[in-house]
């Protein structure tokens, strides 16, 4: 049924076989973009790590771009940025004596997200090709995710009782608040969220009020701490702001949630590109996250729903500026856990259901290629049909995979360009378990009975 459409896809296809030349259509398709939003079908795919780390050393090398930008926890990822720019830990502490020191901070679940050896051999990377470098010139590493609710509350609080004691006690006092809930943030939005407590979003409020008002004031000191402590510091404080309210959030509806947490990446990649441009550096930005976040939502069932996400708001706010590019992936093995908190293990991914993007991309027979989305024509045309995408996060649960994992979409709505690799292997965490070295046995492979 789809084998004249299956020809001309494969006939539009760039065949990608491991050589250099490998990401040239991409490279030309992203021209002078600033910001390019690179996703992944799961968050624990070899392929997806590595490639995405190799096109972003292209466009670092050939295209000058300055930061690179991913679905982690500002202050663990901001511990990342001081290794590879060559930098302290934070006010008064030393540095990182390499790069798996400096992804220690990454622990909470998932840790094999950003504690992974193609993150690892990255970040490495990254530190090489800033040394040298002019401050100015360095590339920087940054986390654009709120659930760091408590190592932000502590680095607001580190940082202020370096500039200002007296602040840091009020806002020791109003961070409090958190406190009865222990360390689990999810009991506070329990809590407060379903009215059983008192909420601190007065408290989290005033204490990012105060800290903004002290600002110009702490700029000015003399020099004791950087202003990207300063900055630093304010995000923490903004992030916990907005982390007050996502969690309160959560037991409420799922789309306030998520739109909430998408707006947060959004604002701070905002603020990213606004505190550079305060220091005369025009800023080009490399964002790594999960195709749900970076492919527009408005392409899709759950943006029919309401949602929207990271991939809209750049897309809306800097328009020809982006390039969307998304992975997709047909078969092979993934880390990812059986339930939140659970251990990484290393699952086999099921064969794309029949009637999905996946699917149809492997119809053509080709192991590895990259579509360019932007060009009319009839591949494009063909793909324009709303399908099934899967998307496989933290957790992968292939016995509920349609209802689980699968939505609509349509693809060159979705995305400017989408790579596609056939068959996937899991990433390799730094802490690998029994239970992630087992796996699932390749003898039961496709159907893992």
């Amino acid at each position: 049924m789809h084998a004249p459409f299956v020809a001309s896809l494969r006939d539009a296809a760039h065949p990608l076989v491991g050589a250099p030349h490998d990401f040239d259509p991409l490279v030309s398709l992203i021209g002078d973009a600033r910001f390019v939003l690179i996703g992944e079908a799961s968050h624990g795919t070899h392929e997806f790590y590595r490639i995405r780390a190799e096109i972003t050393k292209r466009l670092v090398r050939e295209k000058g771009f300055s930061s690179v930008a991913v679905e982690a926890d500002w202050p663990d990822a901001y511990r990342v940025n001081r290794y590879v720019r060559g930098g302290g830990r934070a006010a008064g502490a030393e540095g990182d004596a390499d790069a798996a020191e400096s992804l220690e901070g990454f622990r909470r679940f998932p840790q094999w997200m950003w504690r992974n050896a193609d993150v690892l051999d990255f970040v490495g990377w990254l530190r090489s090709h800033n040394d040298g470098l002019p401050e100015a010139g360095r590339v920087g590493f940054y986390g654009l995710d709120l659930y760091s609710l408590h190592a932000s509350i502590e680095a607001v609080l580190r940082y202020l009782r370096v500039v200002d004691p007296d602040a840091a006690r009020r806002a020791q006092l109003r961070y409090a608040c958190f406190e009865q809930f222990g360390a689990d943030p999810q009991a506070y939005g329990y809590g407060a969220g379903l009215g059983l407590a008192p909420s601190c979003e007065a408290a989290v409020v005033e204490q990012l009020a105060e800290l903004r008002r002290s600002a110009a004031d702490y700029a000015r000191r003399d020099g004791r701490v950087a202003a990207d402590d300063l900055f630093f510091a304010e995000q923490n404080a903004r992030l916990v702001k907005n982390a007050e309210h996502y969690y309160r959030a959560m037991f409420g509806s799922r789309v306030a949630s998520w739109n909430l947490r998408d707006r947060h990446m959004f604002e701070t990649l905002d603020a990213l590109v606004g505190f550079h441009a305060a220091r005369g550096r025009r800023e080009k930005v490399v964002v790594w996250a999960h195709n749900s976040h970076l492919g527009d939502a408005r392409a899709t069932e759950l943006g029919a729903g309401g949602e929207l996400n990271v991939g809209q708001l750049v897309r809306q706010h800097y328009g020809g500026d982006t390039r969307l590019v998304g992975f997709l992936t047909h078969e092979g093995t993934v880390t990812a856990a059986s339930d939140w908190d659970e251990p990484a293990e290393r699952k086999v991914v099921r064969p794309a259901l029949p009637g999905s993007y996946e699917a149809l991309f492997h119809e053509t027979g080709l192991p590895n290629f990259l579509v360019d989305l932007t060009t009319a024509g009839p591949m494009v045309t063909g793909l324009g049909q709303p399908r099934l995408e899967r998307a496989i996060g933290v957790i992968y649960r292939p016995e509920t995979e349609r209802a689980s994992h699968y939505f609509h979409a349509v693809l060159p709505r979705q995305f400017d360009a989408v790579l596609y690799y056939g068959r996937t292997r899991a990433v390799e965490p730094l802490e690998q378990t029994g239970l992630w070295e087992r796996g699932e046995v390749a003898e039961t492979f496709p159907t893992a009975l």
